[in-house]
């Protein structure tokens, strides 16, 4: 509903009191950048595949953007470096390397909105904490929606909204629910998170 791919059937979906089913959808999603679990990553170069997120971004605003994401340094490890073809959805790359790219594609971008959606799920836990350092900077003074199951990925979040079943269940702070019984507390517990 956020990016717009759909349209509500009820209710209405707002940013800044505007409903956005009254702006155009392309309007609306050059303010939104998105994370998705599996990156769209096409036949092309590193630089064309970040590039996707402000096409004409120059190669020093891509090199930064790689940086933030922390991807710089396996990109220079590749053969032609920011020229490499990545083969068809990313074929060439580990998933932390796909996400990643995906990552500097957001930084590019430097939209108000961010949407990461399980951006670091099927990630090995080393992969997974140096995501979450590259995410924090990247979320840093914008709005983001973070959908995740790894609850380390919503620790920091001003607001954690638990669904069960479709429904919100609990809301509040990581704290707040931490300390109260209910499916957040026993979803750390089966995380092996108790803190």
């Amino acid at each position: 509903l956020l990016l717009r791919f759909v349209a509500p059937t009820a209710g209405r979906v707002t940013a800044n009191a505007h409903d956005l089913c009254a702006v155009p959808a392309e309007a609306w999603r050059a303010h939104v950048a998105w994370v998705p679990q599996r990156p769209t990553l096409f036949d092309a170069t590193i630089a064309d595949n970040i590039r996707l997120g402000r096409p004409d971004a120059s190669d020093a605003e891509v090199a930064r953007a790689a940086q933030a994401a922390g991807a710089e340094a396996f990109i220079a490890a590749l053969p032609d470096g920011y020229e490499t073809r990545i083969g068809e959805r990313g074929a060439r790359l580990s998933g932390g390397q796909a996400q990643r790219i995906a990552l500097a594609r957001a930084f590019l971008k430097d939209a108000p909105v961010i949407v990461l959606d399980e951006a670091t799920a099927n990630l090995d836990p080393q992969t997974e904490a140096a995501l979450l350092e590259a995410m924090r900077a990247l979320l840093r003074g914008r709005t983001a929606l973070v959908i995740a199951h790894r609850l380390r990925t919503v620790r920091e979040a001003d607001q954690i909204a638990v669904l069960s079943g479709g429904r919100i269940v609990q809301t509040g702070t990581h704290a707040a629910l931490h300390r109260q019984p209910g499916l957040y507390r026993r979803l750390l517990a089966a995380q092996g998170d108790g803190t």
